[in-house]
């Protein structure tokens, strides 16, 4: 692609470089806006400077990414509410045989939930508890929280609806679910593996002290998850604002996490009354009177088989969208079907779960499109490939090196999102060039090492930040996990989790 004019060069980098900035550094003293409105000016800049028209502006907003995304919000928010996590959380915690069987556990369960309910979710969800075994079994929170944000990174890469890179990434490529899954998953299982090894390693003397293990255990159950509702609209797919100190949505958040004391006299966690379900007050329920006052009763044994067979049906409808995605069906239309059919089976007004979708982050996505578009345009992107292209040849090994090596910079200075946005199509239609299969290859590595280069620093993934700002903010038992103790387990478990891909990946 031939460069823009010089004028159209300058001003869409100036557009760019904008929107760079205010996403990363989102509470920027001189225009601190956050990420959602720097994306959007960003996508502005480039009409107002005439890098892109207003009609190619709106033709940059792929509207099968933001179907996917919404669809899957709606269906983590019916999970939630459906005690999906806090069956997960039992798992952690149910016949554990000490500190580095929970790290194994934790990695594990983080994983799968995370390639299930995208990574964001799961670390909003699981932080807590984890927090709560590492505090009550009197072990260094450290290597837990560390396993919890890292496997989610790791398991996230398994599936398309894992993360936002990944939608982006099986949505230009035309990779069925099937073939995304079968593809990375070998690669995703081993570095998993390899990370809860390098995690038991690395902290092994401060895993290997015994102290009441079993009895401590017995204070944690899965039903603590429960105390802590998960809201999509809390959530960033980019890394989050640490240099405000808190995330996006954190207002939301602290009330969430702001404590209370229950009926028994003990610290429980306040949650907004329409959502206050605390399964260890004897299964009491919350109902909304038609004066608006609050009615709380033990619900009947109606009332409890209808909860039961209503869980059923969400799992089923769950279980049915990732048969389906398997199958090959079209991704955003299968999961704004599944959300639909979730909302008609609560058979409640839908606006308390609609209320529950990120928004901000659809809008983000707006911005970034046609942000990206017009940066492309400016031919900068296509140039600075040209240079790079003769080193990063996708059927040598050097060049898949050389292309691991620039994506997780990338990633890590732009953020995974904006560097697939950029990378993607160029490096894809070079390794096509040689064949089909390699063209697919390309996708999956790009997939791969965008997402896994989250783990190098505690800035490269929402996830990790996550983690760090709900430890933060637990009552009592807060801890801060800090950037230089993340960046030396990140830096290690980065390249090696990278690599295994790079071998693995075919």
């Amino acid at each position: 692609m031939a460069m823009a004019s010089y004028v159209k060069v300058i001003l869409g980098s100036i557009a760019f470089a904008i929107f760079w900035v205010l996403a990363v550094f989102p509470a920027v003293p001189f225009l601190p806006i956050g990420r959602t409105a720097g994306s959007l000016l960003g996508g502005m800049l480039m009409v107002i400077f005439q890098v892109v028209t207003v009609d190619q502006a709106y033709e940059a907003i792929d509207l099968s990414i933001l179907g996917l995304l919404f669809g899957t919000m709606v269906v983590s928010g019916y999970l939630e509410r459906a005690d999906a996590f806090k069956y997960l959380g039992k798992l952690i915690t149910w016949k554990s045989k000490g500190a580095k069987d929970l790290i194994c556990r934790i990695c594990l369960i983080s994983a799968i939930a995370s390639a299930l309910f995208t990574n964001d979710t799961s670390c909003m969800v699981l932080t807590e508890f984890v927090l709560k075994i590492a505090r009550q079994n009197n072990l260094p929170p450290q290597p837990f929280l560390l396993a919890l944000a890292s496997s989610a990174n790791i398991g996230s890469t398994a599936t398309p609806i894992g993360n936002p890179q990944n939608l982006v990434i099986a949505t230009e490529s035309g990779i069925s679910f099937g073939e995304f899954l079968t593809g990375i998953l070998p690669a995703t299982i081993l570095g998993v593996a390899v990370n809860a090894l390098l995690l038991i390693c690395m902290y092994w003397d401060l895993l290997s002290v015994k102290k009441d293990e079993d009895s401590a255990a017995e204070f944690v159950t899965g039903d603590s998850v429960g105390s802590h509702q998960f809201s999509p609209a809390t959530m960033s797919h980019l890394a989050s604002s640490s240099s405000q100190g808190r995330l996006p949505g954190s207002e939301i958040t602290n009330v969430l996490t702001s404590p209370y004391v229950n009926a028994s006299g003990s610290l429980a966690h306040h949650e907004p009354l329409r959502n206050r379900v605390n399964s260890k007050q004897s299964e009491v329920e919350v109902h909304w009177s038609l004066n608006g006052a609050l009615d709380y009763r033990n619900p009947t044994g109606s009332e409890r088989w209808t909860r039961k067979m209503w869980k059923c049906c969400v799992y089923l409808v769950v279980v049915g969208m990732l048969i389906s995605l398997l199958m090959g069906l079209n991704m955003s239309g299968t999961a704004i079907t599944a959300a639909l059919a979730l909302m008609i089976l609560d058979f409640k007004d839908a606006v308390p779960c609609l209320e529950k979708v990120s928004y901000s982050l659809l809008i983000f996505f707006c911005g970034m499109f046609i942000t990206v578009q017009g940066f492309n345009k400016t031919g900068i992107p296509s140039a600075l490939w040209e240079l790079m292209e003769p080193s990063a040849k996708i059927d040598e090994v050097s060049g898949i090196a050389v292309l691991a090596l620039v994506i997780l910079i990338l990633s890590n200075l732009v953020s995974n999102v904006p560097t697939v946005l950029l990378l993607g199509a160029r490096i894809a239609a070079a390794a096509a060039l040689i064949s089909t299969a390699f063209e697919k290859k390309a996708w999956l590595i790009l997939a791969w090492v965008s997402t896994v280069a989250g783990n190098l620093s505690l800035l490269g993934s929402a996830a990790n930040v996550i983690v760090c700002e709900q430890a933060c903010r637990v009552p009592n038992l807060g801890y801060t996990l800090t950037f230089w103790n993340h960046l030396r387990f990140g830096v290690p478990s980065t390249l090696l989790v990278t690599a295994i891909g790079l071998i693995l990946i075919k």
